[in-house]
């Protein structure tokens, strides 16, 4: 991470009127340092239409969680936090918020069945890969350690493509979700993929699917 896109320093300006822009660069920096996120984080914060001060508001109020100096724990609770946010977007979307994200306890029921512990672990429609998220748990709660699975998966939707890419990210997990997004029926990121585990919750409450 370079350090001028670390957090402590968008926090010592989180008081100036151009804290929008130096987010931006920031996340540019980022995906220079992590070509996997290469156009993947949304950069539109120096155009936000937000009261005068309302994103500053929002990076100190931010910089309250309290992460600790753990690195380990704090990635566990920025996934956490992040996952809180994907899981009320998804109730407010309503039936569409199925597209992009699995309630936990399905995720969770559906990886103490087929409990991948060690090899290549696939989702055809990750969506924002909570099931890849909670592969990691599993694993770690059994005695394993992270990154005895490695990670594929495929999103049709650009945009949840790229939360897929970010939750994985922040939470340190390696992941391969193919070079773009695309339908797995018709475009296809892994033609050669063997996987030892498929794990999938197809997106059922779409008509068309």
């Amino acid at each position: 991470m370079p350090e001028s896109a670390r957090w402590e320093s968008l926090r010592a300006a989180a008081k100036q009127p151009d804290i929008g822009k130096r987010i931006d660069e920031a996340l540019t920096q980022i995906e220079l340092e992590n070509p996997k996120l290469k156009g993947i984080l949304d950069k539109r914060y120096a155009r936000a239409q937000l009261p005068d001060g309302k994103l500053g508001e929002l990076v100190d109020l931010v910089s309250t969680i309290g992460f600790g100096d753990n690195p380990s724990a704090a990635r566990d609770i920025l996934g956490q936090v992040y996952e809180y946010f994907l899981g009320m977007f998804a109730n407010a979307e309503g039936k569409r918020g199925g597209q992009f994200y699995t309630p936990a306890s399905i995720v969770k029921t559906l990886v103490a069945v087929l409990a991948p512990h060690t090899g290549k672990v696939y989702d055809p429609c990750c969506g924002s890969g909570g099931m890849f998220v909670q592969s990691e748990k599993f694993i770690a709660a059994h005695g394993g350690r992270t990154g005895d699975v490695a990670i594929f998966g495929q999103e049709a939707n650009p945009t949840t493509w790229g939360l897929a890419a970010m939750n994985l990210a922040i939470r340190g997990i390696d992941f391969n979700l193919g070079r773009e997004p695309g339908d797995t029926f018709t475009r296809n990121q892994h033609p050669d993929l063997r996987a030892d585990f498929i794990l999938a919750n197809p997106p059922f409450n779409i008509s068309d699917w």
